[in-house]
Formats: C-alpha cells, sequence, structure tokens
C-alpha cells in the first residue's frame, strides 16, 4: 500500500520485467535467488509444467488480500475505468496509507493521489456533454459544508483538468514535477471561482502554474471568446521591474494580441465562453 501511494495510488500489474516488481523486492531487501526462483505447477488442460515466479505470486496474494478488503481495485475493474490492468488504491485503502505513514487525512486535497473512487468523477467530467446554454455559478453550492462526496467532487475536478491539459499551465505551458515525480507543479484554477459558486466542470476550469493561477484569480489576466489571452492596462501603472522573475515577464507574456492559451486535445471540455466572459466581467481590471 505504501508503494502504492508513492506511485499516486496506481501501480501495474505484477508481470515479468516490470519494475514495479523488483522496487518492491528492493524494499524488502530480497536477494537475488529469492526474486528469481519459480514456483513449478501442471497444468492439467495442456499436459505441461509453468513455471511462475515465486515473488510475483506472493506479490499478487497480498495485493488480492487488499482487494478482498476493499483497499484496492482489481486489475480487472480498473480497466474498466482507464483502459489499464492495474492495481489502483480505493477511499478506504488511501485512508488506511495515510494513518500508517501518519499523514492527516485533510491533506488528501493536496495530494496527487488517484483513488478508484475519484478516477470515476474524472472519467465523468472528461467526457462531458459540452451544452450551449451553461451557467457556471452552482446556486445550490454550500461553501461552508464539506461533505464526503463534494470532497471527492473537489479532488477528481482537481485530477481532470490538469489531466486535460496535459499537465502544463494554460499561460506559459510550464511542465515541471517534484524531484521524487510525485506532485504536479500546475493547479487547476476555477474560471468563476469556487467563492463565487463557481462549479466543478473541466469547462470552468483552466490548468494553471501557481503563478500564473494567482494572476488570473487577482485580474492580472483574462481570456477572450477565442482563447486569446488578455492583460490588464494596469500593467502600465507598475514600477520598473515589477513582474519580473531576472529577464522574464511573466505578466508581459499576454501582450501579443494573437497570444492563445493552451488548450485540452478535446474540444468538448474547452474553457466555456459563458465561464470566461463572467470572468472578464467580474474579475479582470481592464
Amino acid at each position: 500500500m505504501k508503494t502504492l501511494f508513492k506511485h499516486n495510488g496506481v501501480i501495474k500489474e505484477f508481470g515479468s520485467g516490470e519494475d514495479i516488481v523488483n522496487e518492491i523486492a528492493d524494499e524488502f531487501a530480497l536477494s537475488e535467488k529469492q526474486k528469481t526462483t519459480k514456483l513449478e505447477r501442471i497444468y492439467k488442460k495442456e499436459n505441461r509444467i509453468v513455471k511462475t515466479p515465486v515473488w510475483h505470486r506472493l506479490l499478487f496474494r497480498a495485493a488480492d488480500s487488499l482487494a478482498k478488503d476493499k483497499y484496492v481495485s482489481r486489475p480487472s475493474d480498473t480497466k474498466i475505468l482507464t483502459q489499464k490492468k492495474e492495481w489502483m488504491l480505493t477511499e478506504n485503502g488511501y485512508d488506511e496509507v495515510l494513518r500508517l505513514l501518519k499523514i492527516p487525512t485533510k491533506k488528501k486535497e493536496e495530494l496527487p493521489t488517484k483513488s478508484f473512487e475519484v478516477q470515476k468523477i474524472v472519467n465523468k467530467l472528461l467526457r462531458y456533454q459540452r451544452p450551449e446554454k451553461y451557467n457556471p455559478i452552482d446556486k445550490d453550492k454550500i461553501l461552508n459544508k464539506v461533505t464526503k462526496e463534494i470532497a471527492l467532487r473537489k479532488r477528481g475536478f482537481r485530477q481532470a483538468v490538469v489531466e486535460a491539459y496535459d499537465y502544463k499551465c494554460a499561460v506559459c505551458g510550464l511542465k515541471i514535477k517534484s524531484p521524487d515525480l510525485s506532485i504536479w507543479e500546475v493547479e487547476a484554477a476555477h474560471i468563476v471561482p469556487h467563492s463565487s459558486n463557481g462549479k466543478d466542470d473541466v469547462i470552468n476550469g483552466l490548468a494553471l502554474c501557481h503563478l500564473h493561477h494567482w494572476a488570473f484569480d487577482v485580474g492580472w489576466l483574462a481570456i477572450q471568446d477565442d482563447f486569446t489571452l488578455l492583460i490588464s492596462s494596469k500593467i502600465n501603472l507598475l514600477p520598473k521591474g515589477y513582474g519580473k522573475i531576472f529577464d522574464y515577464d511573466f505578466l508581459k507574456i499576454a501582450l501579443n494580441k494573437r497570444y492563445k492559451i493552451f488548450l485540452p486535445n478535446e474540444k468538448e471540455i474547452y474553457p466555456h465562453q459563458n465561464a470566461i466572459s463572467w470572468h472578464r466581467e467580474n474579475k479582470f481590471y481592464n
């Protein structure tokens, strides 16, 4: 389970040649002999001897036991969601591994770890049927109450948005992970913000780096209906040297009137014009 957590909640089946098999073996400091010893059994239908690595069998039995206790999903079930035969943490398994690692469960919202239940939400969000008439504001949204369903939806929104934008910032294209390869720098930003009852839909979302997320939220940046980037005219009032990282000006990237944001591959999940027009009218400083 700790290995699953280390790999963001998902690992491959335990087939020959898979890195994960050796990785877990190294965690247990197994010798080369222990890793390669094979179990012989007779395959009666074809009357032949089949040799299976004992270590693979032990891993499968351990994972199978976790699946019976609803801590992980079986590869056959995961394949229905992701088209990949993998073991994936369930929410119960996620809670248990956080307990083992002594990590507060409230950290779930910050961590990139997947769960079977969240993946279901991601699939639903990414297969969104784009409506012509879309209201990005959820009038029934309760901001001061967090239920399990709301928490799952929030994590699903984050995962769906960053996946849709291929884990890169829609403004500058930055794509980078932490040194341990576990956490992406990019964030899922609401176009109509959560504080204004913005919906947790991919078409009300953007993948943005930390810096451009902040600039978008406070009104430095906006998006036109053709997805061209806008920059606030107040940039002309900034003192010399403001908005720069050495020679890189993270705001003036938008001064080119033909500069368009990076978009998902599927047009169905492009930012909706009703959401970006709301942001221009309510958050952007023209």
